[in-house]
């Protein structure tokens, strides 16, 4: 990956005092949250771009990939693939395409929805999520940034902000706290 030069000051905390300067003090947190979990997105994506272009991947290629290999019969309905990877099925659809096109899912009809779509993980498709997974966690996963009391503990922050604004309900049983 390329470096990019370090800068002087960190603009997030510069972006802060700016705020607090012009009044702003009942947003300035929430500014410098929001501009360092998007900077700290940009890092980790950077990251895993890097990782995954050697095998012809991009993230959410890999997601659909690695989400089938995870199923039950490494198939799913297109319209599940896309609620669980919490994207359009716009999206879903062209991911599929592209991995249609090199071999690694291929479409099925429903057996018994002839209205639905499955989408059906090939041999090769998994053999790439393997080999990417692989990559992954040693270039990535297993050395995110931070200790891993730190990742869990911003995880956990995370988690309970996704689940406060909606993104998912408790499930029962609850599962280990992240």
């Amino acid at each position: 990956m390329a470096r990019i030069k370090r800068l002087q000051v960190d603009p997030i905390a510069e972006a802060k005092r700016q705020w607090l300067a012009h009044g702003w003090e009942d947003a300035a947190a929430g500014m410098a949250l929001v501009t360092s979990i998007t900077r700290a997105q940009q890092i980790l994506q950077a990251r895993v771009d890097e990782t995954l272009r050697p095998f012809g991947l991009t993230f959410a290629r890999y997601e659909l990939l690695t989400l089938l290999r995870f199923s039950r019969a490494e198939r799913m309905p297109m319209a599940s693939a896309s609620a669980r990877l919490q994207v359009h099925p716009t999206s879903v659809t062209n991911t599929v395409d592209r991995l249609e096109a090199s071999g690694h899912v291929r479409r099925e009809p429903h057996p018994t929805d002839g209205r639905a779509v499955l989408v059906v993980l090939t041999e090769s498709g998994r053999e790439l999520s393997e080999k990417a997974t692989d990559a992954l966690n040693a270039e990535v996963f297993e050395k995110p940034g931070l200790s891993r009391a730190d990742t869990d503990e911003v995880v956990r922050l995370i988690a309970r902000m996704r689940r406060d604004a909606g993104d998912f309900e408790d499930p029962r049983p609850i599962p280990d706290a992240l």
